[in-house]
């Protein structure tokens, strides 16, 4: 937040810096995003918060040029594994909306008034404004882009009033919420019910064609697919049901969500940007290893590569237990297999249910549709599946039941809010998890930008063929240069093998 640093940002309009600060305009009572196109204010009329709640804070507007609200969000509360870069993250997935600030507070472990504390002087606000500024950046969206009533809008985006609705809306962005329907213009809004379109921001570059040729190869049926340059998937949000379109295009990713519960809004947005890494920081962590002269042509050849991350945690690690030692396609087919004993178990076909005769279904899913992508099983779901369901060893069986146990009583937290060192110690301590899987997750479900596994098969064999050490010990020693981003250095190497 130093001011001459912010200033020249801003007198440049460097769009890297989006989304790191908001400049607030003391002479115009609005704030905005660094790269927005309006004249450069004065120094005496500028100030720089660190969160947009902090300027509404502050008692200023959103600008309606730039649509600060709509920035990517930022690289450090995306990758900070601290309380403040937790809290921020389970913000975003709107475990206040669902759970109030005592909920944020008891599944960070600190008290209501330390959080708010912390939060106030790293973020400039408490967490009740951070989610208030995300209930007004939610409520925009669906105000343009839906034709629901205002009052459903209220409720969707998480406010306990329409006043309170009312009052926010004008607050951010000084004008009513009608207001904003009208100046949405000849947009129209999409056809079905719970259906939205929107933009996710991201800085550039973005290697989208590495993001959708890893989704690919791993996708697996009935959960999601990639077509024609667009990634589907089905998702488990916490009021249901859900699918998504991602495509992605010049400055943005285009979404299409189709929600159960509009509730789900904010947290499906949340869990799509994780899962592209949107709110990475490419030129950094392009800079610091294209300092490698090894790694140097790979970076100029295909800048903005990104850790492909993941929209469910439990998902994720049960398909890293399954890949242990052996093929992506081997680790694609057993998992197909087991989504294939789910859906038996779903319809009552060979399940454990007494009280069901064969062919008979259970009551479907919120949301789902014959021939729909679905979210991967819960941890509940996971326990339902029968020994013949699982088609693999017993050991790695037993494996993934443990882990359902661990997730579904509690023991076990697979969110990205998680406490990472906590939660790797408690995911070793499981009986068939080791180095690698623990890794593998802190990389893709944690979100940790510094994981190496030197282990890993393709991992040596990338680096090898660009002429790096190749044995586990020395390539970890020689990955020291590329602090704080091995995980991005790791996905480089996967693509070099």
């Amino acid at each position: 937040m130093d001011f001459e640093r912010c200033y020249r940002a801003v007198d440049s309009r460097d769009q890297r810096f989006d989304g790191w600060f908001y400049t607030g305009v003391t002479s115009t009572g609005i704030y905005c995003r660094p790269s927005c196109p309006a004249t450069t204010p004065k120094r005496q009329n500028v100030r720089f918060f660190p969160s947009a709640a902090a300027a509404q804070g502050a008692g200023l507007r959103a600008c309606r040029r730039c649509r600060p609200d709509a920035a990517p969000g930022s690289p450090q509360w995306d990758v900070r594994a601290d309380v403040v870069g937790r809290a921020m993250r389970l913000i975003a997935d709107g475990v206040v909306d669902r759970d109030g600030v005592p909920g944020l507070a008891a599944r960070l472990g600190y008290t209501e008034r330390h959080l708010h504390r912390m939060l106030r002087a790293e973020m400039g606000a408490g967490p009740l404004a951070l989610a208030r500024a995300q209930r007004a950046q939610t409520a925009r969206i669906l105000i343009e882009t839906t034709g629901l009533g205002m009052a459903e809008i209220a409720f969707a985006a998480g406010f306990g009033s329409v006043r309170q609705f009312n009052d926010t809306v004008r607050e951010v962005y000084a004008i009513a919420p009608s207001e904003l329907r009208a100046a949405r213009g000849r947009h129209q809004a999409p056809v079905g019910a719970g259906t939205l379109t929107l933009r996710l921001a991201y800085r550039a570059p973005l290697h989208a064609r590495a993001l959708l040729d890893f989704l690919s190869v791993r996708a697996l049926p009935g959960v999601e697919e990639v077509r024609d340059g667009t990634y589907h998937r089905g998702l488990r949000l916490p009021h249901g049901a859900g699918q998504v379109a991602l495509t992605p295009a010049d400055g943005h990713v285009a979404a299409t969500l189709r929600l159960a519960d509009l509730r789900d809004l904010a947290p499906a947005v949340a869990r799509c940007r994780r899962l592209l890494d949107l709110d990475a920081d490419p030129v950094a962590i392009d800079a610091t290893l294209a300092a490698d002269p090894a790694l140097a042509p790979a970076v100029a050849a295909e800048p903005g590569i990104r850790v492909p991350r993941a929209v469910d945690g439990f998902e994720l690690a049960v398909r890293a237990i399954i890949g242990q030692q052996v093929s992506v396609t081997s680790a694609r087919t057993t998992l197909t297999r087991l989504l294939a004993a789910r859906d038996r178990l779903d319809h009552g076909i060979g399940g454990p249910d007494g009280d069901r005769t064969a062919g008979q279904p259970r009551d479907r899913h919120d949301g789902d549709q014959p021939g729909s992508l679905r979210g991967f099983p819960s941890a509940e779901e996971m326990l339902g599946v029968p020994d013949e369901g699982f088609g693999m060893p017993v050991g790695r069986r037993e494996t993934v039941r443990a882990l359902a146990r661990a997730v579904a009583d509690g023991q076990l937290d697979l969110a990205s809010g998680g406490d990472r060192e906590e939660t790797v110690r408690r995911l070793l301590a499981l009986p068939g998890i080791g180095p690698w899987t623990a890794g593998y997750l802190a990389m893709r479900a944690f979100g940790d930008p510094d994981v190496l596994l030197p282990t890993d098969l393709a991992v040596r064999r990338g680096a090898a063929a660009l002429g790096l050490p190749d044995t586990a010990k020395t390539l970890d020693a020689y990955a020291e240069r590329w602090r704080p981003w091995r995980s991005y250095a790791t996905i480089r190497l996967w693509r070099a093998a």
